[in-house]
């Protein structure tokens, strides 16, 4: 503990050390726009005596309100101890970035570090210290409606961009007024909840939870995030806000994390409704013991000061390391020296949407879409070429998506707008809305369609249907979306379709009806000129999926790294002959789109690939030697990955895990090699007794440009005694 938060914490009484534990949103102190993200009862008002207490405000952002909030507080509070702002500061402040999935899919950590850093620097300007972000959450359901706000399905790649994700937030320590601290959320394993339904239980073993879902929190810790959000979900039986297995012995002891843990909004109080708290009070004794320091917006630490007297000392104690690990952070973050630390309402003004953040948004956004099918070479559009655009995402600023409530529609140009100045002639009409059954003006369309060349086709969802509360149980365009395709397929023009979307969809009839198709995970303020420059070759499209897309809605949850069976479907197999193997009598096994997943317009290939030393010890680096070529006239772009899968071991393995990926350009007409290095401490394992290590034994490494379309070699891992 340093000097200031000593002297400021040995001046405080026990209300004014549980005041710092409470948090709520800005309506408590005037009557503004606090972003809402869960249910609020009208019935916790706070007396003034409490509410120039509590620690920390969520949802307020803007420098002048911030500022006027500040200088409120500060009149009325004893010791003269700053608030702390947080927000949802998801994948931009006004300059919205792709979501989660889309960073996820530009497959390049580079691009999650700078949209992470272009929304701290616009946050902080307007007040924010504290951002409700990365989640890291493991995902394989895209029923559940907050994929958006995930990197996907791959432990690795989820690590990589939960660490990457922190770089960009908090940039180098000690955070300076140009960043923000970070918030790894929500542990643990929310993005597992049965059947896709929010806030539905989770039920996985702590084998599972330690071999595929931990890491990506370990990362983001290891990368030094500030805080950690806990999950509404029950895991191990017990819900995580009061788990204090988890939240001690896992968090806090085997991850080494000794900085602020937050609830998730209310969570204090729904252990009641789960079954494991009485009332709130003893709600907020059980928090308290799991480590929970931060109660947002339950109102339970709060309820603790109706009975000062009564509280037992175990749990005072508790209280005062909480209200320690408050005060460190706020005096990390300058607060104590500065209360208005980075607020400038003039450098909000300036650098929000600034022509630099939009330059950063516009190569993200364009790394992140993923062409997906391109027969015939479709795509790339001549500007040449008269073009007909229509669709219910062809002319909307509804690119945003999620968790970007600081982001104006007004800002975001339209793909209609974008491609007029990219093609000579651009014929438009929307045809049909996002949920309308029948289109609009038929016979007009089938007019305009006739002397087109190609007709450029924009579906997807709206960014009210992917986030938090948005679960669906058939994850597909609406039935009139898929009638209109449908019918502009059969008046025989080539069908090139954008897919705006937060989540996996299935798309088996989309494939069907057209010869080329985009994927844009909600693409952002500059998503509508990254799409314009994709379709016509002014961009390659280097974006790769990080999810799987599903042949049809059955077979969800469908994730490349599955665990093998006992009676698996072998390649090469005549599944129809075959019955008694894991497989659907109606469907097939395979996906309709594999994760890692993207094409590209320049031709590239694996033309070469060799493994320097097949037998390797257990303190070594396996090494591959990739040629690549690009056979094509224009340069280009490719996302190498290498896998890996261990041949036997004590505990089942997944067919293949993602180890290493790269981006990799090259040149027209050349050839360019890579060098592979995967440490061999990368292919730990989790075992029966729960300790994680490499095994002796044989590996399958797989080399490829996605997930199932891969070149195996065998090496052999030995516990050789150094020399």
């Amino acid at each position: 503990m340093n000097k200031i938060v000593e002297n400021l914490f040995s001046q405080m009484t026990i209300e004014e050390k549980i005041g710092q534990l409470i948090q709520v949103t800005g309506d408590f102190f005037q009557n503004g726009d606090s972003k809402i993200t869960g249910p609020l009862s009208q019935e916790n008002r706070l007396k003034d005596s409490v509410r120039y207490t509590v620690g920390s405000v969520l949802g307020v952002s803007g420098a002048n309100d911030v500022e006027n909030i500040q200088k409120d507080y500060l009149k009325h509070n004893r010791l003269k101890i700053p608030l702390l702002f947080m927000a949802d500061v998801v994948h931009g402040y006004k300059t919205i970035f792709p979501i989660p999935l889309g960073l996820a899919s530009t497959f390049n950590p580079d691009m999650m570090t700078i949209s992470s850093e272009v929304a701290a620097s616009e946050s902080a300007a307007g007040g924010v210290r504290v951002t409700f972000a990365p989640m890291t959450d493991l995902v394989r359901d895209p029923r559940w409606g907050r994929v958006m706000e995930s990197t996907g399905e791959d432990p690795y790649l989820n690590s990589v961009m939960a660490a990457a994700s922190v770089k960009g937030f908090q940039g180098k320590l000690p955070i300076d007024e140009n960043h923000v601290a970070a918030t790894v959320k929500h542990f643990a394993a929310y993005g597992a909840p049965e059947a896709g339904r929010e806030y539905n239980t989770v039920d996985i073993s702590e084998w599972r939870f330690r071999d595929q879902y931990l890491s990506s929190y370990k990362a983001a810790i290891d990368a030094q995030a500030k805080l950690v959000m806990t999950s509404f979900n029950t895991l191990f039986g017990i819900p995580a806000t009061g788990n204090k297995y988890l939240m001690k012995d896992i968090l806090r002891n085997e991850l080494t994390f000794d900085g602020v843990l937050i609830s998730d909004w209310n969570a204090i109080e729904e252990l009641i409704h789960h079954g494991t708290a009485e009332d709130l009070n003893n709600a907020a004794e059980i928090a308290l013991d799991a480590g929970v320091d931060i109660d947002m917006m339950a109102f339970a630490y709060a309820k603790l000061l109706d009975n000062i007297n009564g509280i037992p000392d175990k749990v005072l104690k508790l209280i005062d390391e909480s209200a320690i690990r408050i005060l460190e952070l706020k005096e990390e973050l300058g607060l104590f020296e500065n209360p208005y630390v980075g607020i400038s309402q003039q450098k909000e003004n300036d650098e929000t949407v600034a022509q630099k953040n939009k330059q950063q948004a516009l190569q993200v956004s364009e790394e992140s879409i993923v062409l997906v099918k391109n027969n015939n070479g479709t795509l790339p559009l001549s500007p040449h070429q008269r073009v007909f655009l229509t669709g219910p995402a062809a002319n909307t600023g509804d690119l945003l998506g999620s968790w970007s409530w600081k982001g104006d529609i007004d800002d975001t140009d339209s793909l209609f707008t974008q491609l007029k100045q990219k093609v000579d002639t651009v014929d438009f009409s929307e045809g049909i809305t996002y949920h309308q059954d029948v289109p609009q003006d038929w016979n007009n369309i089938v007019d305009q369609v006739n002397d087109v060349d190609v007709i450029v086709v924009a579906l997807g969802l709206q960014s009210s249907e992917s986030g938090e509360a948005t679960s669906m149980t058939n994850p597909a365009l609406p039935d009139g979306q898929i009638a209109y395709l449908r019918a502009l397929q059969a008046l025989g023009k080539p069908i090139v379709t954008i897919v705006v979307t937060g989540r996996p969809l299935v798309l088996t009839t989309v494939d069907e009806l057209s010869d080329a198709v985009l994927i844009s995970f909600f693409p952002g303020t500059m998503g509508a000129e990254a799409l314009s420059s994709i379709l016509v070759g002014a961009t390659e499209p280097t974006g790769r999926l990080p999810m799987t897309f599903p042949e049809n809605a059955g077979q969800i949850p469908i994730y490349y790294n599955a665990y093998n069976t006992g009676r698996p479907v072998e390649v090469g197999m005549d599944n129809g002959e075959e019955k008694y193997i894991s497989k659907y009598i109606d469907s097939p096994n395979e996906p309709l789109y594999p994760f890692g997943f993207g094409l590209g317009y320049a031709n590239i290939d694996i033309v070469h690939i060799a493994v320097t030393n097949h037998v390797i010890s257990s303190s070594g680096t396996i090494e591959l030697v990739v040629q690549l070529a690009n056979t094509s006239d224009r340069s280009g772009s490719t996302v190498l990955q290498c896998y890996t899968h261990q041949i036997v071991g004590e505990t089942v393995r997944p067919l293949k895990e993602l180890k290493w990926f790269k981006k990799v350009s090259l040149l027209a007409n050349s050839k360019k090699e890579v060098i592979i290095s995967l440490p061999v401490n990368n292919l730990v394992s989790v075992h029966s007794d729960l300790r994680s290590y490499v095994d002796e034994g044989y590996y399958d490494v797989m080399v490829g440009l996605n997930s199932s379309e891969l070149s195996h070699d065998d090496i052999q891992i030995k516990y050789l005694e150094e020399k």
